[in-house]
């Protein structure tokens, strides 16, 4: 019997709300702030992601180790090329490191590495 059920990403960064929007708008989810602005969300049936805010967030710097990049996300697509274009369209930024053919690494617009996967 497992001890704990429903796991969630929380991703630190500097304004919630937008880091919600772009992830809502990538995965089709719903975003949602708190009142406050200090927390917001996209859920799903699948799962969900949180975001909440650091005044002193520092983006991660990879694929160098000064600021590690301590978690990433890694979403599947159908077409790579597609896919790259309408996550640039959104607010994401191709990374200049892309170590693989299989999938293609941006950051988010807080600096969240993530990859655009091949299935």
């Amino acid at each position: 019997m497992a001890i704990a059920r429903d796991p969630y990403f929380v991703l630190d960064c500097p304004d919630p709300g937008e880091l919600a929007r772009f992830y809502g708008e990538l995965l089709g989810w719903t975003p949602s702030v708190d009142d406050d602005g200090g927390w917001a969300r996209i859920k799903s049936d699948n799962g969900a992601i949180f975001f909440q805010r650091v005044e002193s967030f520092r983006a991660p710097d990879w694929p160098g180790q000064d600021v590690p990049q301590q978690m990433h996300i890694d979403v599947d697509v159908d077409d790579l090329d597609e896919a790259e274009a309408a996550t640039l369209a959104i607010g994401a930024t191709k990374h200049p490191h892309q170590p693989g053919e299989s999938f293609r690494v941006f950051l988010d617009p807080a600096g969240h590495p993530f990859c655009l996967c091949k299935v």
